[in-house]
């Protein structure tokens, strides 16, 4: 009998999708999340590998990136500290680890998008504490896929489409950002994707998003068209709303690696639909 799936982090939004996929599929797993489980915590770790796992999923991470400039700290135990946790454990128990990274990573000021061996420069702290987890996860020893990923949404929880049809349904009329440009991905194609990669054997870091690219500002104005809003959508730049935390002008991430093992990624606009169609209340 197969050892079920470690799926740690399995509350949030892509902790979801993973949920929905393997039940979908009939696979075995158990998930964890805070605050029963803390993955920064190395005794928590090894009473969790106590028993035989057949893969580990880590969806937990520290996400608030203007959070992360205030505290620093708290993002590194959670992007860092903890994946060096998971996958030194991994390594000692040779349990395949699957991981998720993110286009800020990069510095952002391309003109083409980074493949993944672009070097790593992030403008933020966000950035850091996730460039340092993926660096921890390297040098772990564990058999891996780190998928890094941009612009996640899904028809459930805190996100830029569930926030946008919100606003467009609520609003005469918004500004949104036109001069950030990166590809949007619908959580349910990361982990089908992600968990495609780790089914196949892969190892090393790979991009995986939605197909295509576009700006916020691009983004809103087919949230709403699918939608039916009539809210006035106007572009406007960075500058005009300042953040705590810098963004990447440009993180249009290659996916040439994955498209050569899994074939195309479906296109933005067409998993949006697909979201969209079965949006939860906003």
């Amino acid at each position: 009998m197969t050892a079920p799936i470690l799926l740690v982090g399995d509350r949030g939004m892509l902790g979801r999708a993973f949920r929905e996929l393997l039940t979908v599929q009939g696979r075995a797993f158990t998930g964890f999340d805070l605050p029963a489980f803390d993955a920064a915590d190395p005794a928590q770790v090894a009473a969790l590998f106590r028993q035989p796992w057949s893969a580990l999923i880590n969806c937990a991470a520290y996400t608030n990136v203007d959070g992360a400039e205030v505290d620093e700290a708290a993002a590194l135990r959670g992007n860092a500290t903890a994946p060096r946790f998971l996958a030194e454990a991994c390594a000692r128990a040779d349990v395949p680890l699957l991981h998720f990274s993110t286009d800020y990573v990069f510095a952002g000021n391309a003109s083409a998008p980074y493949p993944v061996d672009a070097p790593v420069r992030p403008l933020g702290a966000y950035g850091r504490t996730k460039a340092a987890g993926e660096d921890a996860i390297q040098h772990s020893g564990a058999r891996h896929v780190i998928a890094r990923t941009s612009w996640l949404y899904a028809p459930w929880a805190n996100n830029f489409v569930r926030t946008m049809a919100k606003l467009t349904r609520d609003k005469p009329s918004l500004k949104v950002v036109d001069d950030q440009r990166g590809r949007p991905t619908s959580a349910e194609h990361l982990a089908k994707t992600a968990l495609a990669l780790l089914d196949r054997g892969a190892t090393g870091t790979f991009h995986v998003t939605d197909g295509g690219e576009c700006t916020w500002y691009e983004f809103t104005v087919v949230i709403a068209r699918l939608l039916g809003r009539d809210c006035v959508i106007q572009p406007c730049t960075t500058a005009e709303f300042p953040r705590p935390a810098p963004r990447p002008a440009y993180s249009v991430l290659d996916l040439s690696n994955t498209e050569a093992l899994l074939g195309p990624m479906p296109d933005w606009r067409d998993n949006l639909a697909s979201v969209l169609a079965r949006l939860e209340p906003v």
